[in-house]
């Protein structure tokens, strides 16, 4: 049964009461049980930024009125130890910096966000010096500081674990790691050839723990009969989100990268009931949600990921990804789905670009702040999301939205789902135009000769 026509019975007005992953009091959310008229959620799913980084100048200057909208958390300033650095304006090339499970906690320095300085690559000896203390400019961005203007932003969206891409992507369809610890695929298992991307078929193996010992193990979750890991492995088999829309015969789409040109950020790999079952079928180019878009023809759920030319991945430009983004949105907000579609832009991880924002305070797993901002007819015109959530948010709104059940009690089933951010009871809003940057040649060439390879860690 779909939220939109019902909620477990309540009557319009009412609340929805969940628990907070934190054990507290829970949280009481106002829900519009009437009628949501929403039937299609877009999640685009970017690569390696945090909230300052990408939109914290863009808050700074809503907070001091110079862009019309409602005050969001954005810092200009950041702290290396006790050292105030000023946020340098970003290269449209984005800088490279370490955000491995310990770059990160190295970051976050218990809460106190000052250790960014510590990690590889962010030295104040470096070309150009603390590469990690930078920002863009919302000029660099324009279609998502258009969108960021308009509709909603939540300033208090973390990651689910201080996590690099393959666990951010991971949990994104099973709101669990699964014992792994959640850096990166990097060790090949000894005696194979390394394969593409990070999962099934990689060949590769990382750290996993069942509680007590940690051991590597194939990048793999196994499928609901075992299959998957080619070697032996105690990873257990998890539902996933594609499970319950197959469920509740809901379509779903992954728009990914395939090859060597964003495989490793392709969500299906990593779950061999996608990779080596029908749910395969679902996995599409990722140009492919601009036909569907202008079709009418979006699923129920669309998780889209990058190329890497697309992707505000280090090493890639931002504009071009801002330029992807905005063709994205154009072709939902000209489309026949426009009036039934919610999206949200976010990004995988932190970079790990400095975030002032302690995410301790709110869950001592929870990992640095990311963009988040959502689109919509029904969303609110300029709002600001502060109700602390993680990529699990995504989650229960999708499963709330399509009367799923949560795939982990604790995780996506008792995270916020971003509600206050919509009024479904609003006159619907019209799309804001998009637009494309030029990129200059000697930029593209550069990024050409320099890109990271396909094996790249980060």
């Amino acid at each position: 049964m779909r939220w939109r026509n019902a909620l477990l019975g309540v009557t319009a007005g009412a609340v929805f009461s969940a628990a907070t992953s934190t054990g507290a009091a829970p949280l009481t959310l106002p829900i519009d049980t009437t009628v949501s008229p929403i039937q299609h959620v877009v999640i685009i799913d970017q690569e390696n930024h945090s909230f300052d980084n990408v939109i914290g100048k863009f808050c700074s200057e809503a907070a001091a009125g110079s862009i019309a909208r409602q005050p969001c958390d954005g810092a200009t300033v950041g702290y290396a130890g006790t050292s105030e650095i000023p946020l340098a304006t970003s290269p449209d090339v984005v800088s490279t910096a370490d955000h491995s499970i310990v770059g990160q906690q190295q970051g976050i320095n218990g809460g106190l966000m000052n250790g960014f300085f510590r990690n590889r690559e962010c030295r104040p000896t470096g070309t150009p010096p603390y590469k990690c203390y930078q920002q863009y400019d919302p000029s660099q961005i324009p279609n998502l500081a258009a969108l960021a203007t308009s509709f909603a932003v939540s300033d208090r969206t973390f990651e689910f674990r201080t996590s690099p891409s393959w666990a951010g992507h991971m949990v994104l369809a099973s709101a669990t790691l699964d014992g792994f610890e959640g850096d990166n695929p990097k060790m090949v298992i000894p005696g194979f050839t390394v394969g593409p991307g990070w999962g099934c078929d990689s060949n590769k193996e990382e750290q996993w723990s069942d509680g007590t010992t940690s051991t590597l193990v194939p990048t793999c979750i196994p499928d609901a009969n075992g299959n998957g890991p080619v070697v032996a492995s105690p990873v257990a088999y998890v539902p996933t989100i594609f499970d319950s829309m197959d469920a509740a015969s809901e379509a779903w789409k992954l728009y990914a990268g395939a090859g060597s040109d964003g495989y490793r950020w392709n969500i299906c790999p990593t779950f061999y009931e996608c990779l080596g079952g029908t749910q395969r079928q679902n996995w599409v180019p990722a140009a492919n949600v601009l036909t569907d878009a202008t079709a009418g023809n979006l699923p129920a759920l669309s998780i889209v990921t990058p190329r890497k030319s697309t992707s505000q991945h280090n090493g890639f430009s931002m504009a071009i990804g801002d330029n992807w983004i905005g063709s994205v949105v154009s072709a939902i907000e000209n489309g026949p789905d426009w009036m039934t579609t919610a999206i949200f832009i976010t990004y995988d991880d932190c970079g790990c670009f400095y975030d002032h924002v302690n995410p301790v305070q709110f869950n001592t797993d929870w990992g640095i702040r990311v963009p988040m901002v959502i689109v919509s007819p029904y969303a609110k015109a300029g709002y600001t999301d502060s109700t602390p959530t993680t990529f699990m948010g995504l989650l229960a709104y999708t499963e709330h939205l399509f009367g799923l059940t949560p795939l982990v009690p604790d995780a996506d089933g008792a995270a916020y789902d971003f509600s206050n951010s919509f009024d479904y009871t609003q006159v619907p809003r019209t799309g804001v135009p998009m637009v494309k940057t030029v990129v200059p040649p000697a930029e593209l060439r550069f990024i050409r000769a320099h890109a990271p390879k396909d094996g790249d860690p980060t």
